[in-house]
């Protein structure tokens, strides 16, 4: 099929500009760069290469394998794994047998599994090891219409599981015969306004949306991006994220076909910070948490050195700073700055570049905001860290800051083909080929999403300076977005720990920009302390149970003595235990990046007295934020603060 085909000897050229479908992209690839690395992987402590004409054969197998069992076009196959290369395989060995691939997050849980793959209607299913694959089997019969599952890892598997039909090896998959002619068949039957991918999406409320994506949404912007993300074959990316997010499957993985960057596949996400210094890419995108942690390293080992060197730190670290407020402000550098730079980039800088392996030109980073102490103190250190902003019902990328128009602190500038404008309240709207086809299933939500004229709301609240930047104000809907880049919907997690026990009144879920989550809790005043009383656990029997009474008679009026009551209530072990098992509870329900790690239990009740509640008694999310930023502040930095999920002693 290959040989078919003229060959195109740019190696660097981004063959999105004569491409119209994935399956096109890739193999315009393999025509042009079949013999130069596509990825390596790390066995046994070596980085082995694949070069692009085995990821093809590979790719071709797997999709072979489907065609020969049925898979027809438009149909969806589901990859649920760690990042690695056997999960671009099947993507793409999927995609070139005209199917529609769907990632799930490794994470999950089993019944949330369960929903993604059976409301995407997938016919296949490809699970890492064990570990999945035990999920899956523990909800098996909510998956009628999954055919078959493929394990990439059979290692550690019961000998058992593999005696029966429905589960296979992946070495039984890649052992199939490829038949290029089905595949090109295949391939030239895919339509540009076909689906291709579809991710799922957290919303504000219910079960996680199918967004589609098709062929040409994902052309379009490959082609767009090639002055916003000017990469090319010679250089070298490090792959870590989730694949199932849109941004390391579409960004990443997609971006490096069009352009012929060979991607590195980290062990695991502890490992990166160690990996990145063997692999040496030269570029490195990743979401805010990683630049966190690379920051915390740096201060903590800081605190380490002498005092002189300490000193010496500092002086490097405003000398830096100083050079980068000059830059974006567009300012000459004196000479004297820029003396002052080169010694502190000699003594300081260079070393903390080595932490990144030495290489790194260009640092992506997007899904949620990065502080501005943290950007620009990377932009002074001589990583230029670069800011992109969109959504998954956008296919990722609608904003970004260029080498040359960079302003830290905003989003960017739109990218070529889109248009964007903000409406009356200013939330932010996108226009152009990159808008997503729809929700998979739910027309009513598509609607919501795309307006008439077909815009794109995105729910986010921005602003335009003068040069047209884009800067993000705030979010429209209540979505946490974690320092990790991962969407989160508080008020499912919120209701799953109400509905643990019935002493919880309100529960708000902090996390925007955090490495986890952490929860505020508060209990009913009258259940808590007739429980108290119950149990034996209030001094002042009668007064508490004259408390209960009056609370009985009208809730809305707190009687004299109820706020003392309550404070000693709260501060109660037992109460504390209950409140910490309540979470437990609800944590085993959840995904782990939506388990919550601490919480604060109230010493009260929200008010609506207070503008903490409105008047049907739903929490205003944004004035409980305000009013208990502090609070939020000392579950992250204060180990003693709080009640810890994992402590023993409440468990």
């Amino acid at each position: 099929m290959l040989e078919k085909k003229r060959q195109v000897a740019q190696t660097t050229f981004n063959v999105a500009a004569e491409s119209r479908t994935l399956p096109d992209l890739f193999l315009n690839r393999v025509r042009a760069s079949g013999q130069r690395t596509a990825m390596l992987r790390k066995v046994d402590g070596r980085w082995l290469p694949t070069t692009w004409r085995q990821f093809y054969e590979q790719s071709a197998a797997i999709a072979s394998y489907l065609l020969a069992h049925d898979i027809g076009r438009g149909d969806k196959i589901c990859m649920l794994g760690s990042t690695r290369a056997e999960w671009c395989l099947c993507d793409m060995g999927g995609q070139l047998a005209g199917a529609v691939t769907v990632g799930a997050y490794p994470t999950l849980a089993p019944n949330q599994i369960a929903y993604i793959v059976d409301h995407s209607d997938s016919r296949m299913l490809f699970v890492e090891g064990r570990a999945d694959l035990e999920k899956v089997l523990s909800v098996r019969r909510q998956l009628p219409k999954v055919a078959r599952v493929a394990v990439w890892n059979v290692t550690d598997l019961d000998p058992q599981w593999l005696r029966e039909d429905w589960i296979i090896s992946f070495e039984t998959v890649l052992a199939t015969r490829i038949d290029e002619q089905a595949i090109e068949a295949r391939v030239t039957e895919i339509q540009a306004d076909d689906t291709a991918i579809i991710v799922y999406t957290s919303g504000t409320t219910g079960p996680p949306k199918g967004a589609m994506i098709t062929h040409g949404n994902i052309i379009s912007l490959l082609r767009a991006t090639r002055q916003a993300l000017p990469f090319d074959a010679d250089d070298l990316s490090f792959s870590f994220l989730p694949m199932a997010h849109v941004g390391e499957r579409i960004a990443g993985f997609y971006g490096r076909i069009a352009v012929g960057t060979a991607g590195a596949f980290a062990t695991s996400i502890p490992a990166v910070l160690d990996e990145v210094k063997e692999v040496r890419p030269t570029i490195f995108g990743s979401v805010p948490r990683i630049f966190e942690k690379a920051y915390a390293r740096i201060k903590g080992e800081v605190e380490k050195l002498s005092p002189i060197r300490r000193k010496i730190f500092q002086w490097a670290d405003k000398t830096g700073r100083a050079m980068v407020r000059r830059r974006q402000g567009g300012e000459s550098i004196p000479f004297g700055l820029r003396l002052k730079y080169k010694v502190a980039d000699a003594l300081v800088f260079a070393k903390i570049r080595a932490v990144f392996g030495g290489r790194v030109q260009h640092f992506v980073t997007g899904a949620a905001p990065i502080a501005y102490e943290i950007l620009e103190f990377f932009w002074a250190a001589g990583f230029p860290i670069y800011e992109i902003y969109g959504m998954t019902e956008a296919t990722i990328m609608t904003h970004g800051n260029l080498p040359d128009k960079t302003r830290l602190g905003s989003v960017g500038l739109p990218i070529e083909c889109v248009t964007d404008r903000l409406a009356q309240d200013g939330e932010i709207l996108i226009h152009g080929p990159t808008v997503f086809k729809g929700y998979y299933k739910e027309p009513e939500a598509t609607a919501e999403a795309i307006d008439a004229d077909g815009w794109l709301h995105t729910g986010d609240i921005g602003r335009h300076d003068s040069d047209r930047f884009l800067w993000i104000v705030d979010r429209k809907k209540h979505i946490v977005i974690t320092s990790g880049g991962k969407n989160i919907t508080p008020a499912n997690i919120e209701q799953e720990i109400k509905s643990q026990d019935p002493l919880i009144s309100q529960v708000h879920v902090h996390g925007d920009r955090r490495p986890y989550l952490t929860g505020l809790i508060t209990i009913h005043p009258m259940e808590a302390i007739a429980w108290a009383v119950y149990r034996g656990l209030v001094e002042d029997r009668p007064r508490a149970e004259a408390i209960v009474r009056a609370l009985m008679e009208n809730p809305l009026v707190q009687p004299s003595g109820l706020a003392d009551l309550m404070k000693s209530v709260t501060a109660r072990p037992e109460i504390q235990r209950r409140m910490v098992m309540a979470v437990h509870k609800a944590n085993a329900n959840m995904a782990r990046v939506e388990t919550v790690k601490k919480i604060y239990l109230l010493e009260r009740d929200f008010s609506l007295e207070m503008d903490e509640v409105t008047p049907t008694l739903k929490v205003k999310r944004r004035e409980v934020e305000k009013k208990f930023a502090a609070v939020f502040d000392r579950l992250y930095t204060d180990t003693s603060f709080g009640l810890s999920i994992s402590d023993s002693e409440l468990v």
